[in-house]
């Protein structure tokens, strides 16, 4: 009798032990992840961009990458992912996003930031702050800390007071470049002869969980008048993410990505026809938004990690951090 307690006691520690060994596995059965970045589309070309700046940029956007890999990497969210890079993009003069950003016929700054979740399909927005120095700090709190998806003008800026954001002087966002320019087109006195570079700036994420998360950022249209307000804000037109599709930022001439519901048509090609994100998003920047004269292009990523850039400008400064769970790649490009 005892051996054959002795034997059952064995063979019981042996199945508790098979057991949590085959359940090892299943605690770590995804440790990818991605993050996809862009900072404007337009007349981008070697010509016009120095070496000097291209280092300054792709400086910049290794930054804002490894912002994101910090969160990414310790198994966070890809919405914090998001926000980390566009922060960094915010904070730096390059970009037409936070400080640098493009101004008004006034003279003044008014941005717009947009923020969506894949998982939730929750989305928030701001339009037209002149006072939150992170505007994507502003567009995640409305999505966390308000019934509403967007916010614009006075009340985005009263909103983000009450929710103790970083508030700063509406001069901190005008550098003395984008002064210099706003000087020079007023002189001319035509919209229609400012070559924007759309440095409208976006990330794509996918983190462990499988979950994708995007966010766009922009100082909007140079020169812009009336309170405009472009794409980058509005959700469908240039921020779009969903974990059964794709999460999508874009960059370009808002008016055209706003009447075709860009970020939301390349998902739901992927929804309805099953394209994939290269495909849907390749049809509808260089084909569809084409034929009518729009400008731009998009960033793209599916849950699979599977990357698209499309864009039908000279250039499109863009960037990718991807992990496979083994080895990490990294590519960094602004032309075709």
């Amino acid at each position: 009798m005892k051996r054959i307690g002795l034997i059952s006691f064995v063979f019981v520690l042996f199945i508790i032990s098979f057991s949590g060994f085959a359940q090892q596995p299943n605690s770590s059965i995804n440790k990818s992840y991605v993050i996809v970045l862009h900072g404007g589309a337009g007349n981008i070309s070697p010509e016009n961009t120095p070496p000097e700046k291209q280092a300054a940029l792709k400086s910049a956007l290794s930054e804002a990458l490894s912002a994101a890999k910090q969160v990414l990497s310790k198994g966070g969210s890809s919405l914090d992912a998001v926000v980390a890079a566009i922060k960094v993009l915010e904070d730096s003069p390059l970009f037409n996003a936070g400080k640098g950003a493009v101004l008004t016929a006034e003279g003044k700054a008014e941005l717009d930031a947009a923020i969506m979740d894949g998982k939730t399909l929750k989305a928030g927005a701001v339009a037209g702050v002149t006072i939150v120095k992170n505007p994507i700090t502003a567009a995640r709190a409305v999505m966390d800390q308000s019934v509403h998806v967007m916010m614009a003008g006075k009340g985005a800026d009263q909103f983000a007071r009450e929710q103790k954001l970083e508030i700063v002087d509406p001069s901190y966002f005008i550098t003395p470049e984008r002064w210099k320019s706003y000087l020079k087109i007023k002189e001319q006195d035509s919209i229609k002869r400012v070559k924007e570079k759309f440095g409208t700036v976006g990330a794509v994420a996918l983190d462990m969980d499988g979950n994708l998360a995007a966010a766009t950022s922009t100082g909007g249209m140079m020169m812009k008048k009336f309170g405009r307000v472009g794409d980058s804000p509005i959700i469908g037109a240039g921020t779009y993410a969903s974990n059964e599709a794709c999460a999508v930022s874009a960059t370009g001439h808002g008016e055209f990505f706003i009447r075709n519901v860009v970020a939301y048509d390349i998902v739901a090609l992927i929804l309805y026809k099953e394209w994939s994100v290269e495909k849907a998003s390749d049809y509808v920047i260089n084909h569809k938004l084409k034929e009518q004269g729009g400008e731009g292009g998009v960033i793209c990523l599916d849950r699979k990690g599977n990357i698209a850039t499309p864009f039908n400008t000279p250039g499109m400064f863009r960037a990718w951090l991807k992990f496979d769970g083994k080895s990490e790649k990294i590519e960094i490009a602004f032309f075709k």
